[in-house]
């Protein structure tokens, strides 16, 4: 089974549409609900039919900006995950470029003790081959 990969680019844009499309269903919503003479805005001096559908689009935009915040936080985790990869891949090049440990570490704001790990293991692959 292959595993399924989403950039936080293709998440942010799905947020985006799953947004417009909740927002054009309520703006349709809003327009059926001026032609059967509803008053303009969120005050409905109507039945309490109104009032519970006002209710539950307000329970349903609550619902989906909760949604909203957990998407921004996969994609601010996403973001943090793919950051440590790409610091020790630049670690590595360096190190291969015959770079210090200190330059390293500073560089690609990972520890020495890791910088110079990786440095020794490069200076071990050079002199084996």
């Amino acid at each position: 089974m292959q595993n399924l990969v989403i950039t936080w680019r293709e998440l942010l844009v799905a947020v985006t549409l799953v947004l417009a499309v909740y927002i054009a269903e309520m703006l349709l919503l809003m327009r059926s609900n001026r032609k059967h003479g509803v008053k303009k805005g969120w005050s409905f001096s109507g039945g309490r039919e109104q009032r519970r559908e006002t209710e539950l689009l307000w329970e349903k935009l609550d619902q989906l900006w909760g949604e909203v915040k957990e998407l921004r936080a996969m994609v601010e985790q996403l973001k943090a995950d793919q950051s440590p990869a790409s610091s020790y891949s630049r670690a590595i090049t360096m190190a291969r470029e015959g770079r210090g440990a200190g330059e390293i570490a500073s560089a690609c704001a990972i520890p020495r003790g890791e910088a110079e790990l990786i440095t020794t293991l490069h200076r071990t692959n050079s002199h084996d081959s």
